[in-house]
């Protein structure tokens, strides 16, 4: 068969022979795409057994299943391949299966020592003890461990594995970021181009792939990222924070269950115009079923609203320290993000204090930016705030 597969230029010291490759950087590089490519090129070329991995995966809908799929599609190789409910089997013995690292012991990942590839996407997210069960594992001849990731922090495990000082043996490692993608797609230029010149400390990290910066000011350190479906007959909450000019537009959906808030829908876009906002806030479902808090800034924007589609819009509340209050009304729970929320991710990740810009101590005052969806979350979870009385303590209305 002749397979043609474009190549972007960074990929190409991967095409050698080596036990581990990696591709770190920022958003919008490709990285997924190229090697859910090489994968499938490999599977075709020769019986291949691949393993797709990620720390916690509770169900096939985050994994790399669905963009491989489609890779098939595009490459129109289909016949090549049988694609399964749980795995994809390749027509010349080979198959490629999904798992998640923390389902597995010592014992049970022994099956995978006949594999010949594994790939580790969301691999800033891999934790130690799984990379140690996993690379004793592929064990087979010319075995390849490929890794995947958006850098965190330096001393996160796959850091220190493959930028470190000391590399494994036969190891390749790239750095890629949107730059080095000739099909980098105009929907996120649009947003990488409003984080370059809003706020570079998340272009930096985002788009870059640079490491978080002053982490010790992190507001929210309450949460962490989980697949995970809400069961039938939950109470849904809907915030909304209205863009200005270029700024981001946001609709969260969220619920709360046993001190537990669950964030499991956004809808973003960079200078939405308010003919299209219907649309926007229509890709979350049962948007227009629910009552639905907003910014109270733009109020012919919410009577826009009213008037298409979404009548049980209303205002949030605002006065002093009511940002403050809640702020610390989110922190007072656990937070679970569902994956697809990218930008919810992006700013629990980022949103923080202040810091003395001579000093470096940290402030208890709040930055102004990473808080678009923090302010639609604020909104979302107001009526539960006021029901429960929670208010916050003079001090740090005073301080704020």
């Amino acid at each position: 068969m002749n397979l043609k597969i474009r190549t972007p230029k960074w990929f190409i010291p991967l095409l050698e022979n080596a036990r581990y490759k990696g591709a770190f950087g920022g958003r919008g590089s490709g990285k997924s795409h190229a090697f859910a490519e090489y994968i499938i090129e490999r599977c075709i070329m020769h019986r291949t057994d691949v393993v797709c991995i990620r720390e916690i995966q509770k169900s096939l809908k985050y994994s790399a299943k669905k963009l491989i799929e489609l890779k098939i599609e595009a490459l129109g190789v289909g016949s090549y391949f049988i694609v399964q409910e749980s795995q994809i089997l390749c027509r010349n013995g080979g198959r490629i299966i999904f798992i998640g690292m923390q389902n597995h012991t010592a014992d049970s990942i022994k099956s995978l020592e006949g594999y010949d590839i594994s790939w580790v996407e969301e691999a800033q997210s891999i934790s130690q003890r799984s990379l140690d069960l996993l690379r004793p594992t592929m064990r087979a001849n010319d075995a390849e461990l490929l890794f995947t990731w958006n850098p965190y922090l330096s001393t996160d495990p796959i850091d220190k594995l493959l930028r470190g000082e000391f590399l494994p043996k036969n190891s390749i490692v790239v750095n890629v970021n949107y730059q080095d993608n000739p099909w980098f797609p105009s929907v996120l230029k649009d947003e990488m181009e409003y984080d370059k010149r809003r706020d570079p400390d998340k272009y930096a990290h985002v788009w870059l792939g640079e490491y978080v910066k002053n982490s010790e000011a992190r507001v929210f350190k309450n949460w962490r990222i989980e697949e995970f479906d809400r069961p039938t007959g939950v109470t849904y909450r809907f915030g909304a924070d209205w863009g200005y000019s270029v700024d981001p537009t946001v609709l969260i959906r969220c619920s709360v269950f046993a001190n537990t808030l669950y964030i499991d829908y956004e809808s973003y876009a960079v200078g939405c115009e308010i003919v299209n906002l219907p649309a926007l806030f229509d890709r979350i479902p049962k948007s227009h079923v629910w009552p639905l808090r907003v910014d109270s800034a733009r109020p012919e924007t919410i009577d826009y609203m009213r008037k298409h589609g979404y009548p049980k819009i209303e205002a949030a509340r605002k006065g002093s320290g009511s940002v403050e209050e809640g702020i610390q009304f989110l922190q007072s729970f656990d937070i679970v993000v569902n994956p697809r929320c990218k930008h919810v991710i992006d700013e629990l990740t980022l949103y923080g204090y202040k810091t003395d810009k001579h000093t470096g101590e940290i402030l208890p005052i709040l930055e102004d930016k990473n808080n678009h969806c923090i302010d639609a979350l604020r909104y979302a979870t107001e009526s539960l705030r006021k029901s429960s009385g929670f208010t916050i303590s003079q001090s740090v209305l005073e301080s704020a």
